[in-house]
């Protein structure tokens, strides 16, 4: 572990939290203009919802090579080509012609994407000691949750003004950006000495091991889920609001940064809370507050008008309950995995966007014209998440967490 950190902590920081947003932002912003990509394409709904689904599994494929690569090589290195491959892709979504051009560069663009996002958690454990990575990763959510405040909004004005191929070109220039900051700031993080203590294989290996123990298999799944529960609305969302209940895309954005703001918030309160009262209680607060959420959720839709206010509301505590989640879990499981953190962050990054992918395909699947199935997609993955946190609450073999 260093010492110190590369940069001054601040700073560090929020090039972190702006390097874990890849993601988001890359989902995030043109999400208002999924319609609009479907009649410029000229292909239905649902298939550009696959795009969604697609850089899913891309980004998840890509984390789990990531980690365990970077814990054996560095973190530099692996981030730089992942990004380099992100902005290559980038450029690829501008000029797609077709569906499924685009949908092959998406793929692309996702496994590129997650190198920035997994290793950026990595990068935190490597610096900071257990009980202040964990402030310091709530710390860094906050700095990645104004992607999706202000990556919907963003994304609506550039469709307004020049059409939907305008995200992507947004994306292709954020991806230069943070190429040049991190191959200009960002030094190695990891120690040459621990870099050489794993082979390959055995840094690949740690992902049995990880999947073998009842306590971190429950942390996975508890902070997977919810963050599937997350996916299942991103997704479903922009026909449930602007196609079945008229909402303009800017009307829609506005509530999907209310949304960001609660994961801000829960991430605030995290941070200045979680010294105090645990990172596992903490969690465990954010598994009840998300599945009462869904519950109402789901009592809501099945009305034959549905009250949009306790709606929205819903989706609100849903989404934001992610805030006490990611961090405390991922906290929780670097932790336990002291020698294999890149492949602890990279398991938990990809059950996080994989368990998203299945959510997305569900509720493509299960489209219906109405909101049922988002609904009862979200209902069922925050019971799953529960569940994960009981098992990790009942499987901790009485080592201290």
């Amino acid at each position: 572990m260093s010492s110190r950190p590369p940069l001054p902590a601040a700073q560090l920081i929020v090039l972190l939290g702006a390097l874990v947003a890849f993601g988001p932002l890359a989902i995030d912003l043109y999400l208002p203009a999924l319609p609009a990509i479907a009649h410029g394409l000229g292909t239905s709904a649902e298939a550009v919802q696959h795009s969604v689904t697609v850089f899913l599994a891309g980004f998840s494929l890509g984390m789990l090579v990531y980690g365990p690569v970077s814990d054996r090589y560095g973190r530099r290195p692996v981030m730089l080509a992942g990004m380099a491959l992100f902005v290559l892709a980038s450029l690829a979504c501008l000029l797609a012609s077709s569906i499924e051009q685009l949908i092959v560069a998406r793929l692309v663009q996702a496994i590129g994407g997650g190198a920035a996002s997994v290793l950026a958690r990595a990068v935190v454990r490597d610096v900071f000691a257990p009980p202040e990575a964990i402030r310091q990763l709530s710390l860094m959510a906050m700095v990645t949750a104004i992607a999706p405040l202000l990556a919907p909004l963003l994304g609506s004005v550039a469709l307004a003004w020049w059409g939907w191929r305008s995200p992507f070109a947004l994306l292709l220039l954020w991806g230069l950006l943070s190429l040049a900051v991190v191959a200009w700031a960002l030094p190695e993080t990891l120690p040459a000495g621990q870099r050489g203590q794993l082979t390959l294989g055995q840094a690949f290996a740690a992902y049995g091991q990880m999947l073998t123990q009842p306590a971190a298999l429950g942390l996975v799944l508890a902070g997977g889920m919810s963050f599937a529960a997350m996916f299942a609305y991103i997704t479903a969302s922009p026909h449930f609001f602007i196609q079945l209940h008229g909402w303009s895309p800017q009307a829609y954005a506005t509530v999907f940064a209310l949304n960001a703001l609660g994961i801000f918030a829960a991430n605030y309160l995290n941070r200045h809370l979680v010294h105090r009262l645990g990172a596992a209680t903490l969690a465990g607060i954010g598994c009840a507050a998300g599945l009462l959420a869904c519950v109402a959720l789901t009592l809501a839709l099945s009305a034959k008008t549905p009250p949009m206010a306790l709606v929205v509301v819903a989706l609100a505590v849903a989404v934001s309950i992610t805030g006490l989640l990611g961090a405390n879990c991922v906290g929780l499981l670097m932790q336990r995995f002291a020698q294999s953190t890149g492949a602890a962050a990279a398991l938990f990054g990809a059950a996080q966007f994989g368990l998203g992918m299945l959510a997305s395909a569900l509720v493509s699947a299960l489209h219906d014209g109405s909101g049922q199935p988002m609904a009862q997609v979200m209902l069922g993955c925050l019971s799953l998440s529960t569940l994960g946190y009981l098992l990790f609450r009942f499987g901790k073999r009485g080592r201290a967490d």
